[in-house]
């Protein structure tokens, strides 16, 4: 099995939104990285996956199985942005809950990542902190054999320090190549760390779908006056942007288009920037 989680011509109808035939993978032993303005499609995008809401056409196939059986349930950890539990009880009592919901729930697993996560065991839920609650999450899903963890936003709203540590479990869950994550969030910098790809929709499109050091080791920002911009091959550029004292131009190789075009500042993209010229900008 190459790939943990495959979507194909994924098609989803709202009044006022389309998802439009969203295709894209994420490879097994890999972190897919889902990157979009609000309103993107993201969340749709994986509801959909998870069976959520109804698709009107396309396929997703998860772990090998496009049927999510309980079996395949079993194996996915999943993590939403906000409060995924009730605010009475507390953790120990959730454990106990978990066991009969799931087959392979790990108890020793769960109470060694509260601990790890500074998250107290027998405190009510709505004592939490945000980022608190975000970590008990995480804890749930890491502690019944997941193969396959979705997390919808879940770094969102969290202090840095704790961000940071969630990113370093996030890489260590996926170590022994049997584990993925597809992981939505709005903090790029987040992807920049951790990703292996990264996924981009807007407007209910997969804009690209692309291994992230391509991105960040190989895109560049062309940054130039009215006069130069005129003199570019606009062939070689992705999309553009008029800004109010420069042209900023995406473009794919940095490098050569440096040495084609010496004269002018060609500087490397963060994924933040591309996201906003592909947004902002034009088509070249």
């Amino acid at each position: 099995m190459n790939d943990a989680l495959t979507i194909s011509g994924l098609k989803k109808t709202y009044p006022d939104f389309v998802l439009d035939s969203i295709s894209f993978s994420v490879p097994s032993g890999s972190i897919v990285g889902l990157i979009g303005e609000n309103g993107a499609g993201k969340s749709t995008t994986i509801s959909a996956a998870l069976g959520l809401v109804q698709k009107e056409s396309g396929s997703v196939s998860v772990l090998g199985k496009e049927e999510l059986d309980n079996e395949i349930r079993e194996q996915i950890g999943v993590v939403f942005d906000g409060n995924n539990f009730p605010e009475n009880p507390s953790p120990r009592k959730i454990s106990h809950v978990m066991r009969d919901i799931y087959r392979s729930w790990n108890d020793q697993t769960f109470l060694e990542l509260l601990k790890k996560f500074s998250v107290p065991a027998d405190k009510s839920v709505k004592q939490f902190s945000k980022g608190m609650k975000m970590k008990l999450a995480i804890a749930v899903a890491l502690s019944h054999n997941s193969k396959l963890l979705i997390l919808d936003e879940a770094t969102s709203g969290l202090d840095p320090v704790v961000r940071d540590d969630i990113l370093d479990l996030l890489l260590d869950f996926v170590q022994d190549e049997d584990h993925s994550i597809l992981l939505s969030s709005h903090i790029t910098s987040d992807l920049e760390k951790i990703a292996d790809y990264i996924v981009f929709l807007h407007g209910g499109k997969v804009v690209f779908s692309k291994p992230k050091d391509e991105l960040v080791e190989q895109y560049g920002i062309i940054k130039c006056g009215a006069a130069q911009f005129d003199a570019l091959d606009k062939s070689d550029l992705i999309v553009y942007r008029k800004m109010d004292y420069e042209w900023q131009a995406l473009v794919a190789n940095r490098n050569k288009m440096q040495k084609k075009y010496p004269n002018a500042l060609v500087v490397p993209a963060s994924i933040d920037e591309i996201m906003l010229l592909y947004v902002k900008g034009e088509a070249a």
